[in-house]
């Protein structure tokens, strides 16, 4: 219990409830403050996922471009030549190897 003072008791009442007040608020504004940070923690988070697509668009356009620009940089008859080597590479061997192994199959004597 406190001693009486010669201050006016509604002054100790005011300070008491603004206090009291303060003490009240301090929680909510705590939360506050956290949902502030998180709400700009999230905001950063989606710049940089724009960011990164946006760099990553930039890479796909140009690797598509450098391909373009190859392929049209080839000369034509080496491009045919090469494409004809690559879809016919040894297929001619191949089957003759396999037709000779089928054949000896098929005319063994005694059937």
């Amino acid at each position: 219990m406190s001693f009486p003072t010669s201050v006016n008791s509604q002054i100790t009442d005011a300070v008491t409830q603004s206090n009291v007040k303060v003490l009240a608020e301090a929680p909510a504004m705590a939360l506050g403050s956290v949902y502030q940070s998180m709400a700009h923690s999230m905001g950063i988070l989606f710049q940089n996922a724009v960011s990164a697509q946006q760099q990553q668009n930039t890479l796909a356009q140009a690797a598509a471009n450098q391909g373009v620009m190859q392929i049209y940089s080839m000369n034509t008859m080496a491009g045919a030549a090469a494409t004809e080597k690559v879809s016919q590479g040894g297929i001619a061997d191949n089957l003759t190897g396999l037709l000779t192994v089928l054949n000896s199959f098929g005319n063994r004597p005694g059937q």
